[in-house]
């Protein structure tokens, strides 16, 4: 069972970052920091969605690409990605996303359930969805997410 849920009442903070066009966000809680693009090292083997491992500060943090995490089309070549670190229980790994947003408060009844258009892949990831000025804020499931 996940531990991030949607806010069951009153509102709540989520950092939001741009992934293929469309907005998401996590709970800011569990943001430690929003990086430029990083180096990073290979691991042999590893699943597809470890991008691979960034030297951060002398701490070694995975990298997780979270297009292929979202099954959506992979990042141009030549464009690079922003690093956002999230702690969860105590470990520090980061998410591999096209450009970072705002901070945002959210309303637990603007909640809504992860909307129909979402495939198998995203839909395992996603809590959720807020109607923000005309535009959908999907929700990430951080331990979900980070469970590559």
């Amino acid at each position: 069972m996940s531990t991030a849920t949607a806010p069951r009442t009153g509102t709540a903070q989520l950092a939001t970052f741009w992934l293929d066009g469309d907005l998401y966000g996590v709970e800011v809680e569990h943001v430690q920091e929003v990086l430029r693009a990083q180096k990073l090292t290979r691991v042999p083997l590893a699943p597809p969605a470890v991008a691979g491992l960034i030297n951060l500060r002398g701490q070694v943090v995975t990298a997780i690409e979270l297009r292929e995490r979202l099954g959506r089309p992979a990042r141009a070549a030549d464009a690079e990605s922003v690093v956002i670190v999230v702690r969860m229980h105590g470990e520090a790994v980061s998410f591999l996303v096209d450009g970072i947003a705002d901070v945002v408060h959210v309303d637990a009844a603007d909640f809504e359930q992860p909307p129909d258009t979402l495939d198998g892949r995203a839909r395992e990831l996603i809590l959720g969805a807020y109607k923000l000025d005309g535009r959908l804020l999907l929700a990430l499931d951080v331990s979900r997410a980070v469970a590559a």
